[in-house]
């Protein structure tokens, strides 16, 4: 999605080619400077971010000229608190709009820690240090890192954690691995009062934390003449950003009241957990399929060279100065505010445009099935989805419109691009 969102941002589209570089060469070459950087952005979070869990001491990133590349290396993955397994690797993922790259192909091991699930789409393949690369294809690329595994059983009761101090998952299964992410992809601030007494640990969210974190990165990066991790890193920030313009990322339950969510959490405390189970469950698969549906039109058109109305709604460049300029309170205020109030709308559009078994039966788990029933539930959404076209165009508006607009903030904090 996000070669449609950037492909015609004259900033973007027009950049020059930039040099692939690898991250032991920006992290030796700038050490000092990320060291600067990494506290300011810890002291920054301890001041404005109330849910924040202070990282410790130990992980502070230090000067140290002594050590290998792989010791820095990895005490920069501890200062930000990112998995061990976070690859970094020089990569593209090429659109799908185009040609069959000539490039090597890369094992999705070399860029993922996570196993890709069968039928996944991704193609990756090699830069070597040195090569030119546009940076549509970094920035493009880098907006699906973090589901790469970057942010998987960092809390302290996942299995094999480091010692990291989030403390405990705030909310989903700790013992299910891609749910441990979950709390740093998600942001759920404008539930209410009552839900935030009643649900304490749903504010323990660390979306704006990463979008900061890498964000702060992407400028230092241009500052100091280090274009390819600039581009890099800010579409590592987008990827969060973005998380939040989806509804069930920015609400707990979209298609739920608050009064049955507290129903049914006062019955699982009694003892009978069934009905908040299936509620779970029943969000989960709304999720899924939503995502599903998109994603495999926007490939299908991107294969047939075509555009429909979800590639059209991705470059809308008129719907970026409806909303105010980029800033650090811009992820919580406008981007999970927009995507909480669509909750409602989009989840009844979900209900309507998919076939029952996928969104209504709270004892059928998509996801658990998503490989096998992928096929089969394009095939049913054929003579359905109007109505979750809709829904979805009106969304990739929101996520093409704030992508744009982050993209221009980072710029402008770089001294890139005229405030």
């Amino acid at each position: 999605m996000c070669y449609r969102a950037f492909e015609r941002m004259p900033e973007v589209a027009q950049a020059a080619p930039v040099r692939a570089e690898p991250l032991v060469d920006f992290l030796r070459a700038q050490e000092a400077a990320i060291a600067r950087t990494l506290e300011a952005q810890e002291a920054w979070a301890r001041q404005h971010l109330p849910q924040h869990a202070p990282r410790p001491e130990a992980l502070r990133f230090r000067v140290d000229a002594a050590r290998s590349d792989e010791q820095r290396r990895a005490a920069f993955l501890r200062a930000l608190r990112l998995s061990p397994q976070t690859r970094l690797a020089l990569y593209l993922q090429p659109d799908p709009r185009e040609a069959e790259p000539s490039g090597p192909r890369l094992d999705a091991s070399v860029v993922s820690a996570v196993t890709p699930s069968k039928g996944a789409t991704q193609r990756f393949v090699a830069l070597a240090p040195g090569d030119g690369v546009a940076p549509l294809a970094v920035l493009a690329s880098a907006c699906d890192e973090p589901d790469y595994g970057h942010d998987l059983n960092l809390f302290d009761d996942n299995p094999g954690h480091p010692d990291y101090g989030f403390g405990k998952q705030p909310f989903g299964n700790p013992a299910v691995a891609i749910g441990s992410q979950a709390p740093f992809h998600m942001g759920f601030f404008h539930q209410g009062a009552i839900f935030n007494t009643l649900a304490p640990s749903f504010a323990r969210t660390f979306t704006e934390l990463r979008v900061q974190q890498y964000g702060g990165l992407a400028v230092l990066a241009w500052q100091t003449g280090h274009a390819y991790w600039g581009w890099r890193f800010a579409g590592l920030a987008l990827h969060h950003v973005q998380d939040l313009t989806q509804p069930y990322h920015a609400s707990a339950a979209p298609g739920a009241t608050l009064g049955h969510m507290m129903w049914v959490n006062l019955k699982a405390q009694l003892g009978a957990p069934a009905d908040r189970q299936g509620l779970v469950v029943l969000q989960g698969n709304r999720h899924f399929v939503l995502e599903q549906f998109q994603t495999r039109w926007i490939l299908e058109n991107a294969r047939q060279r075509r555009d429909g109305p979800l590639e059209l709604a991705l470059r809308d460049a008129a719907l970026d100065a409806r909303y105010p300029p980029w800033s650090p309170a811009y992820v919580r205020e406008v981007v999970a505010a927009e995507a909480f109030a669509a909750g409602p709308a989009t989840d009844a559009a979900v209900v309507v445009g998919a076939p029952a078994k996928f969104v209504s039966d709270p004892n059928f788990d998509f996801a658990a099935n998503e490989a096998q029933l992928g096929p089969e539930l394009a095939r049913d959404l054929q003579g359905q989805r109007d109505a979750l076209h809709r829904a979805i165009a009106n969304l990739l508006g929101h996520f093409g419109a704030h992508s744009r607009n982050a993209l221009r903030g980072l710029r402008q904090a770089a001294g890139q691009v005229p405030s």
